[in-house]
C-alpha cells in the first residue's frame, strides 16, 4: 500500500499545486480569476493538495528551523535577534493562510454539500495542528478574522489562549466525523490510507501536544494528557506514527525528501549536520547514528587527520574558553559538521561532509564504506517527515512522570520511547553487522544505568528525547522552552550571542502589510504558556 501512495504522489504532487490560488502575501483573500472555485474544484483535488503543502511547506522549514535552534540540526546565527529574519517566515506564514487554511475552507464547502466528512475530518486535524505550532513559534496570530478576503484586510491577532482552545474542539469536531459514515471516502490519503481508527489516534495526540504545551498554566493540561493515555487511543506504536512519505522522483515533481535534496546534490553536501547531536550519538554509541548520517569521510581534519586550514579552518583554532566541557570544531571517525552559530564561509568540502542518512531522509546507511555520494544513491530520498510519532508520546509520558515524582514511570517511559525510536529508524536499511542485536541491547541497558546514576534524571530523558526526535524540531523546542533541558546543549560560538529565542519575529509580510500588527522588537517575548524566567538564564544554556 505506500508503494501505491508514492505512486499517487508522483501524480499529484505537482498537479494538485496548480489547484492552490495564488494570492498576494497578505492576508487578503480576495477573489483570483486563474484560480478555480468551490463550485468549480473537486474536493478530493483540494485535499491532495492541503496534504502536500502541510509537509513540505509548513512542517518541514518549521521543523528545521526548531531543529537549528535546539541543536539537531546546524545554526549558523552568531546572534540570536539576527538569526532568523522577519522575512524568512514569509514562505510558511502564506502557505499556511493562503493556501492550506484557505484550501481547507474552499474543500469544506463542497464537503458539507456532499457528506464527505473524512475529508472535513483530516482537514481539522491538519488545521489545528498549522494553529497550534503557529501559536508557538510567533505567539498571538489571526484566526477569528483571518481568510475573510476584502472584509477585513488587516485582521487582528487571537490570543495564543484561544488559538489552543478553537484548536482543541476543531479536534473534537475531527473525530466526531471520523466516527460518522461518509458519502465517499478520499480517494488519497497519504498519511493512514484511510484507516480513520489512526486518524482518531492522531486526533487525539495533536490534542495530547497542546495538553503538555500547556500544562505551566492550565491545572487541568495534565489530567487531559494523562485521560487520553489511560484511553490507550494515540499514537502509542510505530504503526500509529503520523508521518509523510516521500518518494524518489527527481524533477515534474521532485518528490524526494528536502533533506535528501539539500545532501545528494551534483556539488555534494549543502548542509551541515549538527556537531552536538553526532557527538551526543557517537559518545553513547547510539546504534541509530549509522542510520541518521552518512559519513563521506573516514576522518576530519584534525581529529583523525591532519589539520586542514582549506576544508576545515577551525580544525588550526583553539576552542573558545566558553567551549570548556564541549566538542568543539569536528569529531572522530569522520562525523563532519559544525558547531552551534558558525556561520563561516563555505569551503570545497561537499564531498566529505556527513550528510543526512537513511532516517528520515531516505539517503545512504553508513556502512563505512566512506565514499562520496549523489543524488540517486540510497534509498533515493524516499524517506518520512515525521509529524507525531509514538517515541515521543513515551518522552512526553515520562515528562509528565518526573514532574510527579515518579522516577521509575519516568525511566520505564523513556526506555519504551527509546525502543520505539531505534526500531524505527533500523527498519529503515539492512544492516549486515551481526553485532547489531548486541548493540542495540547494549544501548538500552546504558541508557537503562545512565538513568538510575544521573543525579538529574531529566538530563537523561532530555538528551533522549532530542535524539528520537530527530527530522522535526517542533517539539524539542517546546520542550526546552517549557523544561528548560538538556543543559548540555552546545553553546554558541559566539560568546554573547543574546537571549534563546522564545519566539520569533512575526513574517515580514504579515507585520508589513496588516495595519491591526506591530512587528516585535526581538525575540524574548514569551508565548502564553512560557511562564519561565526570561532569557539569557533561562532555558539553562544559550
Amino acid at each position: 500500500m505506500k508503494k501505491i501512495i508514492k505512486l499517487i504522489k508522483l501524480m499529484f504532487l505537482s498537479g494538485a499545486l496548480f489547484l492552490v490560488s495564488c494570492e498576494t502575501l497578505t492576508l487578503d483573500m480576495t477573489e483570483n480569476p486563474n484560480a478555480l472555485t468551490p463550485n468549480q474544484a473537486n474536493p478530493d483535488f483540494f485535499l491532495n493538495a492541503i496534504q502536500v503543502d502541510f509537509a513540505k511547506e509548513v512542517i518541514e522549514p518549521l521543523s528545521r528551523t526548531a531543529s537549528r535552534v535546539t541543536r539537531l540540526d546546524n545554526m549558523n546565527g552568531r546572534d540570536y535577534q539576527n538569526a532568523f529574519s522577519p522575512a524568512s517566515f514569509d514562505r510558511e506564514w502564506r502557505y499556511a493562510y493562503q493556501k492550506i487554511m484557505e484550501d481547507i475552507n474552499k474543500m469544506n464547502v463542497l464537503a458539507l454539500e456532499s457528506d464527505l466528512n473524512k475529508h472535513i475530518g483530516m482537514g481539522q486535524v491538519i488545521k489545528a495542528y498549522t494553529l497550534i505550532v503557529l501559536s508557538d513559534f510567533f505567539g498571538e496570530i489571526p484566526n477569528t478574522e483571518a481568510l475573510l478576503g476584502s472584509e477585513n484586510l488587516n485582521p487582528k491577532a487571537d490570543s495564543g489562549e484561544s488559538i489552543y482552545a478553537f484548536a482543541i474542539d476543531l479536534l473534537d469536531q475531527a473525530i466526531a466525523n471520523f466516527e460518522k459514515d461518509a458519502a465517499v471516502d478520499p480517494q488519497y490519503d497519504f498519511f493512514y490510507d484511510g484507516d480513520w481508527d489512526q486518524w482518531i489516534k492522531a486526533a487525539n495526540t495533536v490534542k495530547m501536544k497542546a495538553y503538555i504545551a500547556t500544562r505551566l498554566v492550565d491545572a487541568s493540561a495534565a489530567t487531559n494528557f494523562m485521560a487520553i493515555v489511560n484511553s490507550g487511543n494515540y499514537i502509542a506504536a510505530n504503526d500509529d506514527d503520523f508521518q509523510f512519505t516521500w518518494g524518489t522522483n527527481e524533477i515534474q515533481p521532485d518528490t524526494r525528501h528536502p533533506r535528501y535534496e539539500a545532501s545528494y546534490t551534483p556539488t555534494g553536501g549543502e548542509r551541515y549536520m549538527s556537531n552536538w547531536l553526532m557527538n551526543e550519538m557517537l559518545t553513547s554509541s547510539d546504534p541509530r547514528i549509522l542510520y541518521y548520517y552518512y559519513r563521506q569521510n573516514a576522518n576530519t581534519p584534525g581529529f583523525g587527520a591532519d589539520p586542514n586550514e582549506e576544508t576545515l579552518n577551525c580544525s588550526l583554532e583553539t576552542a573558545p574558553p566558553h567551549y570548556a566541557g564541549f566538542t568543539f570544531c569536528g569529531l572522530q571517525e569522520g562525523y563532519w559538521g559544525r558547531d552551534h552559530g558558525d556561520d563561516d564561509g563555505i569551503p570545497p568540502d561537499g564531498f566529505l561532509r556527513t550528510l543526512a542518512g537513511v532516517y528520515p531522509a531516505g539517503g545512504v546507511f553508513d556502512d563505512s564504506s566512506f565514499e562520496s555520494k549523489k543524488n540517486g544513491d540510497g534509498r533515493g530520498g524516499d524517506g518520512i517527515t515525521p509529524v507525531l510519532l509514538s517515541s515521543w508520546t513515551d518522552f512526553w509520558i515520562a515528562e509528565l512522570s518526573m514532574m510527579d515524582g515518579d522516577e521509575a514511570g519516568a525511566k520505564d517511559a523513556m526506555l519504551s520511547g527509546i525502543s520505539k525510536s531505534v526500531a524505527k529508524a533500523t527498519s529503515f536499511a539492512t544492516n549486515d553487522d551481526p553485532n547489531e542485536g548486541d548493540n542495540i541491547a547494549d544501548h538500552y541497558d546504558d541508557m537503562s544505568d545512565a538513568f538510575d546514576n544521573a543525579a538529574d534524571k531529566m538530563e537523561v530523558i532530555a538528551s533522549q528525547y532530542f535524539i528520537a526526535s530527530y527530522g522535526n524540531g517542533i517539539d524539542t523546542y517546546n520542550f526546552y522552552r517549557r523544561v528548560g533541558y538538556p543543559t548540555n546543549l552546545q553553546p554558541n560560538v559566539e560568546p554573547n550571542p543574546g537571549g534563546f529565542i522564545r519566539s520569533f519575529f512575526y513574517p515580514a509580510n504579515y507585520a508589513n502589510n496588516n495595519a491591526s500588527v506591530t512587528q516585535k522588537d526581538g525575540v524574548a517575548e514569551q508565548v502564553f504558556w512560557d511562564t519561565n524566567p526570561s532569557s539569557p538564564g533561562f532555558p539553562m544554556s544559550n
